[in-house]
């Protein structure tokens, strides 16, 4: 692992670009570094046990944190709108709590789910397939607030800045994103203060946090305390550097924005501690789990047994709880002695099917690849 010692200093000392390197893929037999491992011990995944679970307990809730956890008092924290508007707006938590109150379920999934699996490897948060989450969020709609301050015509970006602060590749900034005006003014965009009927906790951005149902996780900013409209479009790190999906460094790449459909398999059985594999008794089996995208409705699930060699159709649950929530799927399957890698593949509204062989990028972003999971059945 470099260290700030290995780096090359200006003549007068170290700087803010010492701190932290360019991007990089790992080689060939390059195991996970202490670098990667100390992001996988601050960030943590969904147990997959817990895809039973409608909507997802806080703290089982997929935990990506860029920089820290800022200290913010709930009593003093204000929202200010300003930039290409016509009236700047400065209000309180308790001013948006007297606003239309709204709860919606919406999936979260982190961009880089699934970065881990791909190879070569990317280096940065190891995520396998876990980082991922169906909360009920509660809060007030963006878009009146934004029509309340009077957009201004040319207005083409809005930019939300958190509160946490960090260096990333060497660049020293704000967490900050933005989204399109047309994006931003859609009804189901929400500024939250709740998760799953509590306040929010301090990892899921008290006090406030934006929710951008249907995109991954890096839109949904948390910490969330300016909102400025700008008539040019927004060049901050986190819109024009990271979070592209690119085929090598010199490409500028395309921006991630909406969710991939995907489903995952709850696993059945009990695990080995280390592998994970799964010891699953014979007999019969309702194999189950969970499928979303932020693209469309998710309209059909099917199920391999065989690691992709052959599908069949599983079975949706009915649902109320909105587009931009996962869905429960279920399949019987009758385990006989054996060895068995289990997988599901979602296709949405929109025609969009995952694929069983990984769609690479330099970033590991918007990898939406089949999950496998090994099962192995033993004789009585």
């Amino acid at each position: 692992m470099t260290t700030l010692d290995d780096r090359t200093s200006s003549p007068t000392g170290p700087t803010v670009a010492d701190v932290s390197g360019p991007s990089r893929l790992a080689e060939p037999d390059e195991t996970i570094s202490a670098e990667e491992l100390q992001l996988a011990a601050r960030n943590h995944g969904i147990p997959l046990e817990a895809l039973r679970y409608d909507v997802t307990p806080a703290g089982l809730h997929y935990l990506l944190i860029h920089y820290d956890i800022p200290e913010l008092d709930p009593a003093t924290h204000t929202l200010t709108i300003g930039g290409a508007v016509e009236r700047p707006l400065t209000v309180t938590l308790a001013d948006l709590r007297e606003r239309p109150r709204i709860t919606r379920q919406v999936t979260l999934e982190c961009a880089g789910n699934g970065r881990a699996l791909l190879h070569p490897r990317p280096v940065s948060q190891p995520w396998l397939v876990e980082a991922v989450g169906n909360a009920e969020w509660t809060g007030t709609p963006l878009a009146p607030l934004l029509r309340e301050a009077g957009i201004d015509p040319d207005a083409v970006d809005v930019v939300f800045t958190g509160a946490d602060h960090g260096v990333e590749r060497g660049i020293e900034q704000d967490y900050q994103r933005a989204l399109p005006v047309a994006d931003a003014l859609r009804e189901e965009v929400l500024l939250a203060y709740e998760m799953n009927g509590a306040p929010l906790l301090p990892q899921h951005g008290a006090p406030l946090r934006l929710i951008v149902p249907g995109w991954y996780g890096m839109a949904h900013v948390k910490w969330v305390h300016s909102i400025e409209l700008r008539t040019e479009p927004f060049e901050g790190y986190q819109n024009a550097v990271a979070y592209r999906v690119r085929r090598d460094a010199d490409d500028p790449g395309v921006p991630v924005t909406r969710i991939e459909p995907r489903a995952l398999v709850r696993p059945p059985g009990f695990p080995d501690f280390m592998s994970r594999r799964r010891v699953l008794r014979p007999g019969p089996c309702t194999l189950d789990g969970r499928a979303w995208s932020g693209h469309a409705p998710v309209v059909a699930v099917e199920v391999t047994t065989d690691g992709g060699q052959s599908w069949t159709p599983a079975e949706l649950d009915p649902t109320d709880a909105g587009d931009f929530a996962w869905r429960r799927w279920r399949h019987e399957w009758v385990a006989t002695p054996g060895r068995y890698v289990l997988g599901a593949r979602a296709t949405d509204a929109s025609g969009r099917t995952q694929p069983v062989e990984q769609q690479w990028n330099r970033g590991g972003f918007a990898n939406n690849m089949v999950q496998r999971v090994e099962v192995v059945v033993p004789a009585e």
